[in-house]
């Protein structure tokens, strides 16, 4: 004979079970951020050590090591935030999954880095002051270290608030910053700077307008004809040999600078050829692609999705080629400085320097960037195949342009104003076509202004929030920099 308690003992077992379910399940997800953190800070001293055994172990040791470990922290917040800017139009398409999107990034980041990045670089990026205005080798050293402390500390402030900034004008910051308190305001070289500011407005506005003129013409001559997949047909192999010059122009000019230096008018030769060579490959995989496709435009996505995926793999490529030496540049000159007692305006950069760096990048791609991938690509407007194909067209362009002008640009603001671009003209278009139908609309089925304010496509509080962080990186760093050197110099001495 069955207890009647036996019922209510049953009942309090599920619900202790439960609890204890519920418990693990908290626990997990508190503990789960804190892996990540301990993977960053195992690789930053696993850093540092060795760079402890490969400096030849002299009196700067301890320097090169700190140095080697601030440098791999820097990294790692290139990975968490730049990186973003490449794949977050891809997964915000559903042309990839996040984790797809994070191993194609950490591969391409690293061999553009290992493979094309520069051997020789600016460590006192692009000229922004002048070294021989330092007093001796140690203030150079602890001006340079407050530089990469100062501008990973930004990156990462920026990272947890959710704002893709640019990793180049954190380090300028840096090293303006130090430099000013080291050697003066004489030290900084004013119209470089002044270049500098001035790109804020250009990369955003450029890469937006090219982003959107792309969205036009696919809107125009695919998505508004009668028969979109015979329009497709005609058009998206096109497109694909403009992203291919694109691309082959972008990579000969800026990403392989370690084998060979190509002038812009040779750059724009192989891009030509390479165009060509990429219309004529894809447009029967085109036609075939196309085959037993339905005339609407979810069909079209499927023909968007491939390009959309190597778009997002050659930019990180470029990226890490380019983007690499914000990490290893400052490192590379405290290294120089340390063993040759010695600083210059240009170093080579040591091969276990270039590793840090690479892997660094990849590590903090792999532990946070899903967080600003998904701001990017989700966030702050709706993207498809199509809008993100032409946010990726856009940055390349857009570096091409700014190159020719010789304009310094920051490939973040040029790929998040790609995408600020396609939103804002997303808007424009759909309030074009809201007034035309208007008035053909009863009175009572018309939308009121309000939900019109509503309806915005592109989300106003992250385009402010990212818009600020811009604004702010090269003073904040800056500062920051300068009150890092000061507290160096002081326990140095």
């Amino acid at each position: 004979m069955t207890s009647p308690n036996a019922g209510k003992k049953w009942s309090t077992l599920d619900r202790d079970l439960n609890r204890i379910s519920h418990l693990e399940s908290a626990t997990l997800y508190v503990s789960r951020p804190m892996v990540g953190f301990g993977i960053a800070i195992a690789f930053i001293v696993l850093a540092g050590v060795a760079a402890g055994l490969l400096s030849g172990g002299d009196s700067n040791t301890m320097i090169i090591i700190a140095a080697a470990g601030v440098g791999a922290y820097m990294a790692i917040n290139i990975g968490a935030n730049d990186v973003a800017n490449n794949m977050g139009p891809a997964v915000g398409a559903n042309a990839l999954t996040m984790g797809g999107a994070i191993v194609i990034a950490a591969f391409f980041e690293s061999a553009g880095a290992l493979l094309a990045g520069g051997d020789v670089v600016s460590t006192i990026s692009k000229g922004i002051i002048d070294p021989s205005g330092m007093a001796n080798t140690t203030i150079f050293i602890w001006a340079m270290m407050a530089a990469l402390i100062s501008s990973a500390l930004w990156v990462n402030l920026a990272t947890w608030v959710g704002a893709p900034v640019s990793t180049t004008h954190s380090v300028v910051g840096g090293v303006m910053g130090a430099g000013i308190a080291a050697a003066g305001f004489a030290a900084v070289n004013w119209p470089t700077m002044a270049k500098i500011a001035a790109s804020w407005v250009i990369s955003p506005v450029l890469g937006g307008v090219i982003a959107a003129a792309f969205l036009a013409f696919i809107k125009i001559k695919i998505i508004y004809q009668d028969d979109k997949i015979a329009a497709a047909r005609r058009w998206v192999p096109v497109l694909i040999g403009i992203m291919a010059a694109a691309f082959a122009s972008y990579l000969a000019l800026k990403g392989l600078k370690k084998i060979i230096k190509i002038d812009l008018q040779t750059a724009l030769l192989i891009g030509v050829a390479v165009g060509g060579l990429a219309y004529v490959i894809s447009a029967p995989l085109i036609r075939k692609q196309s085959e037993g496709l339905e005339n609407r435009n979810k069909s079209l996505k499927v023909l968007f999705g491939i390009p959309l995926v190597f778009s997002a793999a050659l930019l990180s490529f470029a990226h890490g080629a380019n983007d690499v030496a914000n990490a290893v540049g400052p490192l590379a000159a405290i290294v120089h400085a340390a063993e040759f007692g010695e600083f210059a305006a240009k170093v080579s950069i040591p091969n276990w320097v270039m590793i840090i760096g690479a892997f660094g990048i990849s590590f903090g791609l792999f532990l946070f960037g899903p967080k600003l991938i998904r701001m990017v690509g989700e966030k702050i407007t709706k993207l498809n195949p199509m809008r993100a194909y032409c946010v990726a067209l856009s940055a390349a362009i857009t570096v091409i342009v700014a190159s020719w002008l010789g304009l310094p640009v920051s490939s973040t603001h040029i790929a998040v104003g790609g995408i600020f671009g396609v939103g804002f003209y997303r808007e424009w278009h759909a309030e074009r076509r809201l007034r035309k139908t208007a008035v053909q609309r009863p009175p009572e089925k018309r939308i009121a202004p309000e939900e019109r304010r509503r309806r915005k496509l592109v989300r106003r509080s992250h385009f402010m929030t990212i818009v600020a962080a811009w604004v702010i990186t090269v003073p904040a760093a800056a500062l920051m920099s300068a009150a890092i050197f000061y507290a160096l110099n002081t326990l140095s001495n």
